[in-house]
């Protein structure tokens, strides 16, 4: 069993239900899954059976039929967020070692500027381009052979790899296997999706380089169609829009995403009663928001927790669960739920011992949705795995009832609009800055982003800069979405008698009238 068997098998049950489905155009499972076949082999026709497949796209169907015949093809799909710098992508596609890259137009200058330094990867070929060029998607996927790959995908073969920025700076490919993400899959059959069938539509409205694309597989594998927005830009009046002429019933939203959808007052100009599942994960949820998000939707939220390493399904909070009007329900609502189907939660302290409920700790994991390990570093791999158990670096406690509360995190890192962001790395760069002496960055409460990124910087003596100069300084260095937001001046660090930064004791004061922590 493989990922990219749940098309087929969809296709067998479902052939002429939509698979791709847009406004103007709507592809059969049984074509969509010769389309796989086709390109699979077409891989295989100038690769191997292992090889890595990048993938760096708007959100288009073309760029998930990618992910997916990767895996058709017994190799890995190695998808890039398309927020990230330039000097991201270069680091994974070198450190990944792929052979092949499809990418969509509005991404073929970014890959231009980096690819004389790009090694090993052999094969360019452009999503959306004219079907007679050379390197075109459509000219590419056509030379395959429709008939299914003759080829055995064992299920700890390598899937996807999941490039995470690190906290040293360089970023760790996690190594999601087949067996990873079926196990998702049934988890999310079993309990949070378990209503889904042949007659649902996802809408994919987050990257498909990260969590979207996993909730997709378990639609994939009820037989349900997938579609995507008209423009790469996040606009809620066309989300809505979307949601009404093809009566989706389903999506996958960072919280920042059900903010904006708030925001819009075209909310209650569109039909969306077709609405019945909307997942909800990879940020803080605040409860007010999430309180006005069921009361304009209706109770069509549910709430993972997972990570990279531990892909979607840790833990979740039902719909069902979501219940504005049982008290108990609702002091649980700033939970991230129970521990799925054939998954190990735990609360640890320092010494690994199981904390008492209510007491913070380190969340541990145990379950075959656990990677093996990251991708060419053993050393972070076993700083990461320990006697079975993935220490996902988050903290933590469990309620009586075994309802996660996370609280903070152990890694500093910080979630801003559903993205991670790591201090040290926009600490890098600040001290770059010839008037910059020491800095120290972290997460601060965002209405709308969850987080937002604050420095706080001690100047060189004799020297000065601005806020906005420093934070332009970031900005022109690395992904936009990382730069400080806000920037503040001070005359000296607090610092432990080892000489570290105090970082909590600067972020202690933004999140103490917060109930959550991240």
């Amino acid at each position: 069993m493989h990922v990219a068997h749940f098309v087929h098998r969809s296709a067998q049950r479902y052939p002429n239900r939509p698979l791709w489905l847009s406004l103007d155009q709507s592809i059969s499972y049984r074509e969509g899954a010769l389309r796989l076949n086709q390109l699979a082999n077409a891989l295989l026709g100038i690769g191997k059976q292992g090889d890595r497949v990048a993938i760096l796209s708007a959100n288009r169907f073309e760029a998930y039929e990618v992910y997916l015949a990767a895996m058709n093809a017994g190799m890995a799909a190695v998808p890039l967020n398309p927020k990230s710098h330039p000097s991201d992508h270069l680091f994974a596609l070198n450190d990944s070692g792929a052979h092949f890259i499809f990418f969509s137009p509005e991404y073929a200058q970014t890959l231009a500027t980096i690819r004389p330094e790009v090694h090993g990867v052999e094969h360019w070929i452009a999503i959306g381009g004219e079907p007679e060029t050379e390197n075109s998607y459509e000219a590419f996927l056509s030379g395959g052979s429709t008939e299914l790959p003759p080829i055995t995908i064992e299920p700890d073969s390598l899937a996807w790899l999941f490039y995470t920025s690190g906290t040293t700076g360089k970023s760790k490919g996690a190594m999601e296997t087949h067996r990873n993400l079926l196990t998702m899959v049934q988890q999310f059959r079993q309990t949070l999706l378990a209503d889904t069938n042949e007659f649902d539509v996802m809408l994919h409205l987050a990257p498909i380089a990260h969590g979207t694309a996993s909730v997709g597989l378990a639609h994939l594998a009820a037989g349900a169609a997938q579609t995507f927005p008209l423009t790469s830009s996040f606009d809620a009046e066309k989300v809505f829009e979307l949601i009404q002429k093809l009566k989706v019933s389903a999506s996958f939203l960072a919280p920042t995403m059900v903010q904006m959808l708030l925001q819009s007052k075209a909310a209650h100009q569109y039909d969306l009663s077709s609405l019945k599942n909307i997942i909800y994960g990879g940020g803080p949820m605040y409860v007010e928001v999430l309180k006005q998000a069921i009361e304009t939707f209706g109770p069509v939220f549910s709430q993972i927790y997972g990570q990279g390493e531990a892909p979607m399904t840790c833990t979740g909070l039902h719909k069902s669960e979501h219940n504005l009007n049982d008290p108990i329900a609702f002091s649980r609502l700033g939970s991230a739920g129970r521990e799925m189907p054939g998954v190990m939660v735990r609360v640890v302290d320092e010494d690994g011992k199981p904390a008492p409920v209510g007491t913070p700790g380190e969340i541990i994991v145990r379950s075959d949705l656990v990677m093996p390990g990251y991708w060419n570093r053993p050393d972070a791999t076993s700083e990461t795995l320990k006697n079975g158990w993935l220490h996902t670096g988050d903290v933590g406690y469990l309620d009586e009832a075994g309802y996660l509360f996370i609280t903070d995190r152990i890694k500093d890192m910080i979630i801003s609009g559903g993205a991670n962001i790591y201090p040290r790395e926009i600490e890098e760069v600040l001290l770059q800055h010839p008037a910059v002496a020491e800095v120290c960055v972290f997460g601060v409460p965002d209405e709308q982003w969850g987080e937002s990124v604050k420095a706080v910087v001690v100047l060189e003596a004799g020297r000065t800069a601005s806020a906005d100069e420093l934070i332009l300084f970031a900005r022109d260095r690395m992904a936009s979405y990382k730069k400080p937001k806000s920037v503040e001046f001070a005359s000296s660090l607090p610092k432990s008698a080892f000489g570290k930064v105090l970082k909590r004791e600067l972020r202690q004061p933004y999140w103490a009238k917060v109930t959550r922590a991240v």
